[in-house]
């Protein structure tokens, strides 16, 4: 094997590889000695067939897999006396197209190689974390909130409004026939709440106690009854008793409805989850002032390819936020701007410094790591965990997508334990306004 360089220009770097018939001859029979104590030929004892004839028949359906090897052991090979590390998958082309069998095989191999990166001395790195700790008033008006939202229903006078709650009792029928499932008595129907078939609440806006109310709709054309899609409908609605929303007392009992003994602890659980809150808002400030010191600091070459494949991420991220209507990849060439170029600039610098830091010291995403990552990631797929799972088990560039934010955060809280990071109280406020600018500048 003999290897060429015919372009060495900045990251970028050519090859050109010669692998000699003799060679390709050699591993093709090396591959037919491993396999000769396995064939079974007419005519002779398995493990006995004479090399020549399983060259004559074999010979030619080895010669692919022996070029493909060869080729991929030479890359190998150059890679590792190099210390080259490409930034992408390396694009090898055969040169001689007019190869038979016999003759040598010349290859190109190209890549844009990873730069060196750059020392930095973390321990100069000076920091700020915002500190927020919450109040009681913050801790009673979270209180509130809660208190709304197991809202109760009073019984009110008058007629019904959007968001009152009205007991019925109901008849549905179909061409004047009662169907089945369409009856209930004392059923309590939150108006505006959407869970009846559109356009039967609306009609129940108004309606006092002790009236009744023919409520006429169309049960919608994909409806799951496929014996009543499409077809409309007549209910017969006796309006029992109409209530109003009242917010639920703060005492004990609306504690135990969370799970907590009693007020006391369920204030102290407010307070700790708004702690935690505070403390993952403060870390995004943290996180980016941290990246904004590490972009001003270090400065190094950056694949090309990387970049263009980032800007390209960044631009149609960017198009798709400001055109939701449109799903899928269903549209026109994006073009990428100066503006996402630098950003893309930004990114990759930034991601290749911090997979070096993370390398250097043996920084890892543990198997209970990536597996509760997985876990949260599937809630939001409810009722297809299990296809969720499945999926990311066979698939491995969704566990990368996963696994490398979890690597990122690893490595800058490990830089944050080498940095000088001084602690800072703020307000409730100045914390909003800090991450606020976080989403301004990104």
């Amino acid at each position: 094997m003999n290897v060429t360089e015919t372009l060495n220009d900045g990251l970028k770097r050519a090859y050109e590889i010669t692998i000699t018939g003799a060679e390709l001859d050699a591993k093709v029979d090396e591959k037919l000695a491993e396999a000769q104590p396995e064939v079974e030929m007419k005519g002779f004892r398995k493990g006995k067939v004479p090399m020549p004839l399983l060259k004559k028949q074999f010979g030619q359906r080895l010669m692919g897999e022996a070029m493909q090897e060869t080729v991929d052991g030479a890359m190998q090979s150059h890679l590792e006396e190099s210390g080259d590390r490409p930034a992408m998958q390396p694009e090898i082309k055969m040169v001689n197209e007019d190869w038979k069998e016999g003759d040598d095989i010349v290859v190109a191999m190209s890549y844009e190689a990873l730069p060196e990166i750059p020392d930095v001395d973390y321990k100069k790195l000076t920091l700020e974390r915002l500190v927020v700790a919450p109040g009681e008033a913050d801790v009673e008006e979270a209180l509130g909130k809660i208190a709304e939202s197991a809202q109760n229903f009073a019984t009110k006078k008058g007629k019904a409004a959007d968001g009152d709650q009205v007991v019925i009792d109901f008849l549905g029928k179909v061409d004047g026939e009662a169907f089945d499932g369409g009856a209930a008595e004392d059923y309590p129907l939150v108006l505006g709440s959407n869970s009846f078939i559109p356009g039967f609440e609306e009609q129940l806006i108004g309606t006092k106690a002790g009236e009744e109310k023919d409520v006429e709709v169309s049960f919608p054309e994909e409806y799951q009854a496929e014996h009543l899609a499409g077809k409309a409908a007549v209910f017969e609605c006796k309006v029992k008793e109409v209530k109003k929303p009242v917010p639920a007392e703060v005492n004990d009992d609306l504690a135990k409805q969370y799970g907590a003994e009693d007020l006391a602890a369920l204030k102290g659980q407010i307070a700790e989850r708004m702690k935690a809150e505070y403390a993952g808002a403060a870390r995004q400030v943290l996180k980016r002032q941290l990246l904004d010191q590490l972009d001003a600091q270090v400065a190094f070459d950056l694949p090309p390819s990387l970049v263009d494949a980032e800007a390209g991420q960044i631009a149609h991220q960017l198009w798709h936020e400001e055109n939701p209507d449109v799903q899928g990849h269903d549209h026109g060439e994006i073009e990428t701007t100066d503006e996402h170029k630098k950003l893309a600039e930004r990114r990759v610098r930034l991601g290749l410094l911090l997979a070096e830091l993370g390398q250097k010291n043996d920084v890892q995403v543990s198997d209970s790591e990536m597996t509760q990552a997985i876990m949260n990631q599937a809630r939001q797929y409810p009722g297809q965990e299990r296809e969720f799972f499945e999926f990311i088990q066979q698939n491995q560039q969704a566990q990368q997508q996963l696994r490398a934010p979890l690597f990122e955060d690893k490595v800058v809280d490990f830089v944050f334990e080498m940095a000088d990071v001084a602690e800072k109280d703020v307000s409730k406020d100045d914390l909003q306004k800090a991450v606020d600018a976080l989403e301004d500048e990104a």
